[in-house]
């Protein structure tokens, strides 16, 4: 009898525990209040958190290539979107707010930066200056035109959609409203950009560097309008000023002295034949510091990741470091970046017939605003037909980094829970859109023909 006893209170001791994993486990910060988490909990849902990331990117990203035809990428964009409070969420709200509860956000976001901004530094690898400067104009151009036409159609739409409450803040002034509009109307996907560069074999081709340059300073421009506006909302001129300045500042500097700085590490890869760990130590450094500079100046730590990439040593220093960093970039840190994203985007239905037809005249000004502007660009420029659609298609393309930013405007208070859905919307549908029209314009016939590399989708 004792032993039925002990064993089934220690079986229920053992219930209990386990259902109480994911409950904070630390001391109450006043007495009789609730408990905190420990330092053992943020590493016990971290685990976790990753984990159910990993396995959710694979399967959505699977599903998304088998039956969609879409890159890896979009599918790590739609798990972040179904992790979070839009589906998980919404259907099971107690599981949810246990799996990721906020204090523990702080650490999975950091991971997020870290990842995406890793990324970027090894497309900037890539990145061939050479091409740069053959395709400078042409960049330039497509750049010029994907900002311009976003502004010129945010200046034309904003003074209506100032007229329906819950749009915009009741303050915001019609310049500020029209800057952040512009803003998130002319931004391209930079990451998710260069991982379908990447993905549709891409690399390294004119049509990739032209859209790859004029999709950087877009999103470049993009982020130094938005801390115009946040200056405009009590931040301060100074942020404003520190993000262009600075930007502009460090970029020239790594032009003109990173390769030259950089070049002994090269050689010592190349008399090696390998990339030992005392190098691979400093090149980690160094992007850590330049992520850093990027992200304290009110940009992005992506931006010093691929700007410091545009200038690392090439041949086998570029192949020994992704050897070693891409599988682990690529595999963990970069979902990390989309599902934190989605964790903090709430798809909220516009649900009455005259929101709904606000939200497709959005997303249908915002299309031609930016793949048009950038196919007529290009076509002036003289590139073909195909080529031009093909560039108008990527550029299009505006993923996680525009729902970074209209979380911004929400978190703010410049824009309402309304426009932010419109937003989401626009974001979600011009992703989708990329591939397929890329593919349908140019991509089946120039790998047909070989003209592309190997499409990464089908390996």
């Amino acid at each position: 009898m004792s032993k039925e006893i002990t064993f089934s209170a220690v079986w229920a001791s053992i219930v209990e525990t386990v259902s109480q994993l994911l409950s904070p486990h630390g001391a109450p910060l006043v007495e009789g209040g609730a408990n905190t988490y420990a330092m053992n909990d943020f590493s016990l849902h971290f685990f976790l958190q990753i984990a159910l990331i990993i396995l959710t990117c694979r399967v959505v990203g699977w599903l998304g290539r088998k039956f969609l035809g879409q890159p890896q990428v979009v599918g790590e964009m739609i798990a972040g979107v179904i992790i979070g409070p839009s589906v998980i969420g919404y259907f099971f709200p107690e599981f949810s707010a246990a799996l990721f509860p906020n204090v523990t956000k702080s650490v999975l976001y950091v991971g997020a930066q870290f990842g995406v901004g890793l990324y970027m530094f090894l497309v900037g690898t890539t990145f061939h200056l050479e091409d740069f400067k053959a395709n400078r104009k042409k960049a330039f151009a497509v750049s010029f035109a994907g900002i311009a036409a976003p502004f010129l159609v945010a200046v034309l739409i904003t003074p209506y959609l100032m007229t329906i409450p819950g749009l915009f803040a009741p303050t915001i002034s019609i310049s500020s409203a029209t800057l952040f509009l512009g803003a998130c109307i002319a931004l391209t996907a930079f990451p998710m950009l260069a991982r379908i560069i990447n993905e549709q074999g891409l690399s390294g081709s004119s049509l990739g560097t032209i859209t790859l340059t004029a999709g950087a300073f877009d999103d470049a421009c993009s982020w130094c309008v938005l801390a115009i506006v946040l200056a405009t909302f009590g931040a301060g001129p100074g942020v404003a000023v520190l993000a262009i300045c600075g930007g502009i500042l460090y970029s020239l500097f790594i032009c003109f002295f990173g390769r030259k700085l950089l070049a002994p590490l090269g050689k010592i890869v190349e008399k090696e034949g390998s990339m030992s760990h005392q190098v691979l130590a400093i090149v980690l450094a160094l992007f850590s510091l330049s992520a850093f500079l990027m992200d304290a100046i009110g940009i992005h730590a992506i931006f010093g990741g691929f700007i410091l990439g545009t200038v690392m040593p090439r041949g086998k220093f570029v192949s020994e470091l992704k050897k070693k960093v891409e599988p682990l970039a690529v595999v963990l840190f970069l979902p990390m970046f989309f599902t934190y994203s989605g964790l903090n985007t709430v798809m909220n239905v516009v649900n009455t017939p005259f929101l709904m037809f606000v939200a497709l005249g959005v997303l249908v000004a915002s299309v031609f605003a930016k793949g048009v502007a950038c196919y007529v660009a290009a076509r002036l420029c003289g590139e073909d037909n195909r080529t031009a659609l093909a560039i108008g298609a990527l550029m299009n393309s505006r993923g996680l980094m525009e729902l970074i930013i209209i979380n911004i405007g929400l978190e703010k208070g410049i824009i309402g829970q309304g426009l932010f859905s419109m937003l989401v919307l626009m974001a979600i549908v011009t992703t989708l859109m990329a591939t397929p029209i890329f593919e349908f314009v140019y991509g089946r016939k120039a790998r047909a023909r070989g003209e592309l590399g190997v499409n990464l989708r089908e390996k």
